[in-house]
């Protein structure tokens, strides 16, 4: 669907995006909506910046045997101190973002419950190879005040920056938006990356926070175009500082787990070298000047220090694809300054020039391809389950009610199965999108390699081979991928803009034994 045809359909909007949600927010309290009662406020809250970087909070093992992590998981309301003296209501897992730390071969037992009054909620153990069922889909919910256990064995090799997140159709934007996000890092029996440059788990978020210091509900901009937040934070702080010496080489791992903010960075008088992705380590480290980090996206870099002052981890821009007013300005922003001393580091050991060993995993048997499409006009109430269109209406504005993400045409739909595959099965997926904006693609359960991206007749293939689970689709582009699915049941693929995902960007495969 062209641009134009698509924001012809959109001559109601005037005011979007978080002005318009501000809007509503305000007129709300005036009127006295909610039984709100404080006085309005127009200044918006101002983050504090430059406070020591703070590391999130490990999830401590229960289990005292080896080779078993054992852990119990809320979900639940919290509130967080954003700005100084306005508390933020929020959802949290155990009253943080924690990180769960476990290694390869483990075996995993996380007792959840779901604390959220009135919502249903899931999780999804994103990237991991788990079990279908407990890969934590839309079509297993734990219903509000319910309590299951997530089961499942680490398999060698699964060594890699995961994250877990909530996945209940319809609420999921919300509920990643207002804070429920974790960190899964499985560590290997053997790490070829040297100790002494440290582990250190940087968490990127954004936030659109109101003068009373709630949450606004999205506006329909954030639902065509993704929700964008007014401030980036990293483990929840707004540019945070950290302290490294003249020549220090730090491990660092960046997670995007916004809604829908692409991360185009670079290091301000820092060098990266790139030593891993979504599923792990590369088999060699690879200097970048830059990186692109969409949403869902992981990387494991190595930072190397070697000019004093202050070394800042910067936005560039980039051009994702806008519809509508209320484009956010993406460059200049600062997530992160580490501010290196005079004082030399120790010597620390180099990196190796092998990592490992990824081998290609063949010629598929099965060619399958995804067209990715947007559209305006009236809903298809069949073309969800009556229990996920009641949570899709509670949560979307009602403009927004005529506006499809799609998938060879169609909606997702929670009783259909959108394609059959046979597990063990190579097989090579063409993900074609001929929408008007870049759309990450994710699929559950597997890592997958991405083979090449054609774009205007042009073919070109990625310089390194790597493990991933989401992958970048530029409109207009087409990305082929390999990928084999080793575990049965039903498995989603879906747009990882999560509003995108909402509005019918998601199908299923059935991977039968």
């Amino acid at each position: 669907m062209h641009r134009r045809t698509f924001l012809a359909s959109l001559t109601g909007l005037v005011v979007a995006g978080p002005a318009a949600a501000q809007m509503k927010h305000d007129m709300g309290r005036m009127s006295g909506h909610g039984n709100h009662t404080m006085p309005v406020t127009s200044t918006l809250p101002v983050l504090p910046e430059g406070q020591p970087l703070q590391a999130l909070p490990r999830l401590s093992n229960q289990s005292a045997v080896p080779g078993i992590f054992k852990a119990e998981l809320a979900a639940e309301p919290g509130v967080v101190r954003f700005a100084e003296g306005i508390d933020t209501p929020v959802l949290l897992y155990n009253g943080t973002n924690p990180v769960i730390e476990a290694h390869e071969g483990d075996r995993v037992e996380i007792s959840f419950r779901n604390g959220i009054p009135g919502q249903p909620t899931t999780i999804h153990w994103h990237g991991m190879p788990v079990p279908a069922d407990q890969d934590g889909n839309p079509a297993d919910p734990v219903v509000s005040g319910g309590e299951r256990v997530y089961a499942f064995e680490l398999p060698e090799g699964s060594a890699a920056s995961y994250w877990f997140h909530p996945h209940p159709h319809g609420l999921t934007a919300e509920q990643v938006y207002r804070g429920l996000a974790g960190i899964f890092l499985v560590k290997p029996k053997d790490d070829p990356i040297p100790a002494e440059y440290g582990d250190t788990v940087l968490m990127l978020t954004d936030l659109r926070i109101a003068p009373d210091g709630t949450i606004p509900e999205s506006t329909m901009t954030d639902f065509m175009n993704g929700r964008v937040g007014d401030h980036l934070l990293v483990n929840g702080q707004k540019n945070p500082q950290m302290a490294v010496a003249l020549g220090e080489k730090r491990r660092l791992r960046l997670y995007n787990v916004t809604n829908a903010r692409f991360l185009r960075l670079k290091f301000e008088n820092a060098s990266m070298t790139l030593i891993g992705t979504d599923g792990g380590l590369i088999e060699a480290p690879i200097a970048i000047d830059e990186l692109l980090l969409t949403p869902a996206e992981r990387v494991d870099l190595i930072v190397s220090f070697d000019k004093p002052g202050a070394a800042k981890l910067i936005t560039l821009e980039y051009e994702r694809g806008w519809m509508g007013p209320g484009k956010p300005d993406e460059a200049g922003k600062i997530l992160l300054t580490a501010n290196v001393s005079d004082e030399p580091a120790a010597a620390t050991p180099p990196l190796p020039a092998k990592l490992r060993a990824i081998e290609s995993l063949g010629k598929p048997v099965v060619t399958r391809r995804f067209v990715l499409t947007e559209t305006m006009g009236g809903m298809n109430h069949g073309s969800m389950s009556m229990q996920g269109m009641d949570h899709a209406t509670m949560s979307m504005p009602s403009d927004s009610m005529g506006m499809k993400f799609l998938i060879n045409g169609a909606s997702f739909d929670m009783d259909r199965i959108d394609e059959v595959s046979k597990a063990g099965q190579v097989e090579l997926w063409e993900v074609i999108n001929e929408a008007d904006m870049d759309h990450p693609f994710h699929v559950h359960g597997t890592q997958f390699q991405v083979v090449e991206h054609e774009k205007d007749g042009k073919v070109t293939t990625p310089s390194y081979r790597a493990w991933k689970d989401t992958v970048n689709v530029v409109a207009g582009e087409t990305v082929r991928i390999l990928l084999r699915q080793d575990l049965p049941g039903p498995r989603m693929y879906h747009c990882h803009i999560l509003e995108h995902e909402q509005l019918g960007m998601m199908g299923t495969v059935d991977v039968q034994a």
